[in-house]
């Protein structure tokens, strides 16, 4: 029976041990992570909330009682609703304002002034609702500039029944952003894709950045071709960046959430990062 025993809890070992040692490969070490262990709110040393209507001309009114962790992951859940948008002006041209309901809600969380990382090994596993209107994504910025000259990077981003994963730097034109893009179709995936947890990584360095999923190369791209193109020279990924997990609705990518039964979820079981001596 003892014997049995043991057997049983070097078959759970094995695959975490397996998993932590290809993590951790090219001299990679753990600098960072959360497991999302504990229950309740994300913690608070780590992650910030936005509020409200945010980006993107999106559907859905960001609040914190939207996120929590429960069971070892955080769970991030989209709600249909029918409530009084507090920004409401009429006659406004706003996109934020002349909402006079809040039909979604959801959560949006970063570690802005909290985690920032320049250069390493991010990895995301979760697993993600794909129906329509929906588009979670699990992404970086960098802490100077405004957008998108502080660059950007979706390490994880879906909508349409496509996965995504995009690099973005600066132009001559304010808010205008020059992508370096790539897409899978979710039918190019077995089926029940997103039925299951999946890993997304960056691995991200002085000289390319590399997006997989589950270890398939989704994008990569080379820094020197990441210049922002405004003649400032300034190259927004040659500095640190802060983590964001969220889940938006609708807006200008996401699609039409009208026939989509809700609630939703995001499910995270955690966040890591690593980077070499």
């Amino acid at each position: 029976m003892i014997t049995k025993i043991i057997i049983a809890l070097l078959l759970l070992f094995i695959p975490f041990a397996g998993k932590c040692q290809q993590d951790t490969s090219g001299g990679y070490k753990l600098v960072w992570a959360d497991e999302f262990n504990k229950n309740g709110a994300p913690d608070s040393a780590n992650w910030k909330f936005e509020s409200g209507f945010v980006r993107n001309n999106e559907d859905q009114w960001y609040q914190e009682q939207n996120a929590i962790c429960r069971g070892g992951k955080l769970v991030i859940e989209a709600q249909r609703v029918h409530l009084a948008n507090p920004g409401y002006t009429p006659n406004s041209t706003n996109w934020k304002q002349k909402r006079q309901f809040i039909n979604y809600t959801s959560s949006s969380i970063n570690t802005r002034g909290k985690r920032s990382f320049q250069y390493g090994r991010f990895i995301m596993r979760g697993r993600i609702s794909t129906d329509a209107g929906l588009w979670p994504a699990f992404w970086t910025l960098g802490i100077e500039k405004p957008w998108p000259s502080n660059g950007e990077i979706d390490i994880m981003e879906y909508y349409r029944n496509m996965l995504l994963a995009n690099i973005a730097c600066g132009t001559e034109a304010p808010y205008k952003a020059k992508w370096y893009s790539n897409n899978k179709k979710l039918n190019t995936f077995k089926a029940n894709w997103s039925k299951k947890f999946h890993t997304w990584r960056m691995d991200w360095d002085q000289n390319a950045i590399s997006l997989y999923v589950d270890d398939l190369l989704l994008n990569h791209v080379e820094l020197k071709n990441l210049v922002n193109q405004d003649g400032s020279q300034f190259n927004p990924f040659m500095q640190p960046h802060y983590i964001l997990l969220n889940l938006a609705i609708g807006g200008d990518n996401g699609g039409d959430p009208s026939n989509t039964k809700f609630p939703k979820r995001f499910e995270v079981d955690y966040v890591r990062v690593y980077q070499k001596n």
